[in-house]
């Protein structure tokens, strides 16, 4: 039986790349649907999207990677999507390894299942990345009481019944631990699978700061001291 899977793209100016990589994912998986969400690019990311093939959501001002994925789910869901792929649009991902997060959605032994870079010996994650990452990983144990090998990987996917349970309301970064806290909060069956991040000098670039970690810790503290 023919799944219905939604590959979902967050991007911003991307135009140099994104093409590329809808192309690749229509190649490898031509059933699947590819839906670039444009968070207001001040280049051409959504002419190159549109034009290698994918819909296009485009945002009017620019909101953030996490109202990005929120915007791509929402879409995929109206859609009738059964299953939802998200991806970085910046090369990082390798789209060939899209069947391994979507294997136990399929199987029906996860509700979402989460990409970890720590899991696989082909990452080449820089030391101070690394070092970051790693405090992430107790961080997240602290905010959200789950045991994870890699906390803030976009590599991810869900059935539609955790896609509609999911509730994102931080625009930026911090979706990522919010989605985790989600996942306690509604119970949700989660697994991690061994996915490769590479890091180019055009990835490295394009990525967050670390000291942006600084800044998600603050607001997700935050919120767990004063709207909980």
């Amino acid at each position: 039986m023919e799944k219905n899977v939604f590959i979902i793209l967050p991007a911003y100016n991307e135009a140099r790349i994104i093409a590329s990589i809808i192309a690749e994912v229509r190649s490898l998986y031509p059933s699947f649907h590819v839906v670039v969400v444009d968070d207001c690019s001040r280049d051409t990311t959504a002419y190159e999207a549109r034009r290698a093939g994918a819909d296009v959501i485009r945002h009017s001002i620019n909101l953030g990677q996490g109202a990005a994925v929120k915007t791509g789910i929402a879409y995929a869901l109206a859609k009738g999507a059964e299953y939802i792929v998200n991806i970085d649009a910046d090369g990082q991902h390798s789209v060939a390894e899209i069947p391994l997060l979507l294997a136990p959605l399929f199987e029906n032994s996860a509700d979402i299942v989460l990409g970890s870079r720590f899991l696989a010996s082909k990452s080449n994650v820089p030391p101070i990345r690394r070092v970051v990452l790693k405090a992430g990983i107790l961080f997240t144990w602290f905010f959200s009481g789950i045991r994870l090998s890699d906390t803030h990987n976009g590599f991810r996917a869900q059935t539609r019944n955790a896609a509609q349970k999911i509730i994102i309301n931080e625009n930026r970064m911090a979706h990522a631990s919010e989605i985790l806290h989600e996942i306690v909060r509604h119970d949700l069956r989660f697994c991690e699978v061994p996915v490769t991040v590479r890091y180019t000098s055009y990835s490295k670039q394009r990525g967050q700061r670390s000291t942006n970690a600084l800044h998600i810790v603050r607001r997700l503290l935050w919120r767990k001291m004063f709207l909980e």
